[in-house]
Order: structure tokens, then sequence, then C-alpha cells
């Protein structure tokens, strides 16, 4: 990604420069690329999930759109900023399954996201607070840019495409039906992670401000405090912009469930015994994986997973919950979506321990026939019994660009942001190599 953006750079010098923003914890340069000269700052993110590298293709195709159409620069008296990869070092850990072939079990197998603390967009502690270099880039850059719109790219491993907004932008749910449906994308109607926030059209929610306390809940009725709403206090428009890999047609479903009751009863009760299954798996192979090459990254998500997984599970289940927050009105595409969730958090849990024990070299637990039969067979439950298809990746790239793009525009007409940018001396000189800086 690196390379190609400073081969754009190289043929659009007076249009495009490649700078380095900050610095990964592995030593990994962040690299921004920036296209026009406008004086309205729009802020891309890429790669702020390590399993979800559909948006350093979609910066990509959005540079180029940039430099070929004037009116997404200086017609919009724009400056688009694109972050080739928020996390640069996760990503490269995912690289066992992004070169393909593209199957759900090389996929899970190959799986790495860090755990919940480690995660570059969330602030757990505040702002202030910051201890990740490449959270802290990011901070900077905002508070550098003020952007009038800041989007923030994410692929859903399974499903359907959706967005999150800080703000309202009125229209936005028909233009992405419009781009779904050219494309063949599943739009996902009712989002396990936006269970509890406002629908602003099919496919388009309300992000909640951010409010102190436990994670875990939060997760799942709030958003937790993060770089989506860092730069609220400029008057940006952040839009989360979600595209599948594994299309479901399932999760846009808005008919009315036969007996929801009784889908809920069997999705919780079905991720309670996947849980438990692998906290067995788990306990017998912990004392040899401990020492395993760079075990600590691979253990910290494992225990999040299992620790918030049972929560989970009690929070859908109609004969468990408390009354204090009950669930919204369901239709199907709901229960689709909350099923392939419980499925996703224990094939990333199942993934994650297969690679624990490869890398500690030996499996005295015998725990890895037992993986490789779990990962099989849950992964032919999302594709049989939720209908996952792959979706090709220049179509994923092209819905993901064609959504950012009309948020720029109606964003564009929402606020009138004075942003700015930092940067000093840029124009019609040539980037320096990356390899030389």
């Amino acid at each position: 990604m690196g390379a190609r953006a400073a081969a754009l750079v190289s043929r659009h010098p007076r249009d495009a420069r490649l700078r380095r923003v900050g610095t990964s914890r592995a030593g990994t340069p962040l690299w921004l690329l920036s296209v026009g000269h406008g004086s309205r700052q729009a802020l891309i993110v890429a790669g702020p999930h390590a399993n979800e590298p559909v948006g350093g293709g979609t910066v990509l195709r959005l540079a180029e759109c940039a430099v070929a159409d004037p009116l997404l620069t200086d017609g919009a008296d724009a400056t688009w900023n694109l972050l080739l990869s928020l996390d640069p070092d996760g990503l490269r850990r995912n690289e066992g399954w992004l070169h393909g072939p593209y199957t759900l079990g090389r996929h899970f197998r190959h799986f790495f996201r860090p755990g919940f603390l480690e995660q570059p967009e969330w602030l757990p502690d505040g702002a202030a607070a910051v201890t990740l270099p490449e959270t802290r880039a990011l901070l900077d850059l905002q508070d550098e840019l003020r952007p009038f719109l800041q989007c923030s790219l994410h692929g859903v491993d399974i499903g359907g495409g959706f967005v999150e907004l800080t703000h309202e932008l009125p229209g936005l749910d028909r233009r992405i039906a419009h781009h779904a449906t050219r494309l063949g994308i599943p739009r996902e109607l009712g989002p396990y992670d936006t269970l509890y926030w406002p629908v602003l059209g099919p496919a388009v929610f309300r992000i909640p401000p951010p409010r102190r306390g436990d994670l875990a809940a939060a997760i799942t009725e709030a958003a937790v405090e993060s770089t989506w709403f860092h730069p609220y206090r400029y008057g940006t428009v952040t839009a989360v912009v979600e595209a599948p890999m594994w299309g479901a047609h399932a999760v846009e479903d808005a008919s009315a469930p036969a007996d929801a009751a009784a889908v809920l009863r069997t999705v919780s009760r079905t991720l309670r015994q996947d849980t438990q299954r692998l906290e067995r798996i788990f306990t017998r192979i912990r004392p040899f994986v401990a020492a395993a090459p760079d075990a600590d990254r691979l253990l910290a998500p494992v225990d999040d997973y299992l620790l918030v997984c049972p929560g989970i599970a009690d929070s859908w289940d109609p004969d468990v919950t408390d009354g204090s927050h009950p669930l919204p009105p369901l239709h199907a595409a709901h229960l689709a979506a909350l099923r392939i969730s419980g499925r996703r958090l224990a094939l990333r849990t199942a993934g994650l321990l297969h690679q624990l024990v490869t890398a500690a070299g030996t499996d005295p637990a015998g725990a890895l026939p037992e993986l490789d039969r779990l990962i099989d067979q849950w992964c032919a439950d999302c594709r049989d019994g939720c209908g996952a298809h792959w979706i090709p990746v220049a179509r994923q790239v092209e819905y993901q660009a064609r959504v950012v793009q009309s948020v720029f525009e109606l964003a564009g007409r929402h606020t009138r942001v004075r942003s700015r940018s930092g940067e000093s001396g840029w124009g019609s000189q040539t980037a320096v190599p990356m390899h030389l800086e």
C-alpha cells in the first residue's frame, strides 16, 4: 500500500504528497497520503481493526478518484487526507489469509485482532491518558486538521454493509441502497453493534455519545470513548463505513420473525456452549502455550473474548435478562446478525487458540484436531446455515469508496467546519522515497 501511494505521488507531484504522521509500536511508519489543496479537510482512516483490510484498497481507490476528478478537490475546496493503515502491525499478522484462497476456514485460522485495550480507535482512559503511539498519531492528526469529515473504514467479516454516524445525514440511506444494489452487496439492517442505537434509515445508525462504565456493557449498549468522537468539538462529522467480506443476505430481511424468543434462546445457548467448550480447551493448553513466541499478543484477545461472551449470551437470552436493558423489537435481520455474531466470536477465539498451539510447536493436550473440527463445523454453519458467500475484493473496495464519496458530499452540505492543515512547504516538489525517508 505504501509503495502504491508513493507511486501515485510520483505521478502527480503537484496534487498529492505523502508524509509520515507517526510510528507504530513495532516501528512501522504511519503514512498519510494527501490529495488536493482545499481548505476543508477530509480525514479517511484505513485499518483501524487489524483483521479488516478493505480500507487499504479503498483509500488508494479514493486517492485515484480525487486526483482524476477536480470536483472532489478544487470544486469542493477540499483536501483528502488518507491514512493508509492505523494498525499496520496488526494488519501484518493477518497476512496468512490476505493472499487467499479466500475461505472462511483459512481466514479464521489466521485471524488476528488485538485485545480491546490495544485497539487504536478506543480511548479507554480518555484522550489525555493515551499510551498507544498509533492512537496518539490519530488524535494529533485530528487536532491538526480539524476535519469537516472523518471516515473510519471497517470490514464486516460475515454480514452486510452499513454506516454509523455521529451526525444525521439525510438521504444517505437511499444512496447506500443504490450502491449496494448495483454492486450486489447485502445491507445489514440490524447489526449487533447497533442493537440499542437510533436508526436513521435502513443500514444507517446514530452513534450515541460515549459514556464511562463497564467496557463489555458499553460495547453492546453505547459507544465507548473513542477517536470517533474526539473531533466532535470541531463540528466534525464521523462516519464508520462497514463493507462485508463474506455477504449474507439474511441480514437484510426486515420481515417479522415467527418466534423471536425461541431464536434468541437458541443463539444465546449456542454461544454459551461454544464458550464453555473453548474455555476447557484453553485451560488444557495454557500451561504450554504461554511460553510460545509472542504469546501475549494472542492471549490478550482470547482472554477478552472468553470474558465477554457469557455476558453477551445473557443479554440476548429472554429468560435471563433482568429487564434493565430490554432488547428492542427485533426483525429477522437482527436475529440473523446475532446468530452470525455468536459464531464469529467463537470462530475468532478458536482461530487464536489454533495459532497459539501452532506457535508453541507442541500439542501435548491434543487440542489441534479438536480446534480444526470446531472451526470446520462452525464455518460450515456460516456458509450453509447463514448463506455466507465471498465478495470479490474489487467489489468490496468499490462499494466502500462510493459510500465514502456519498458521505463526503452530504457532510459538505451539513457543516462549515473551519479545517486547517499543519503541513508546510508542500507543493510541486517530488516526495522523498520511503526507503530513503
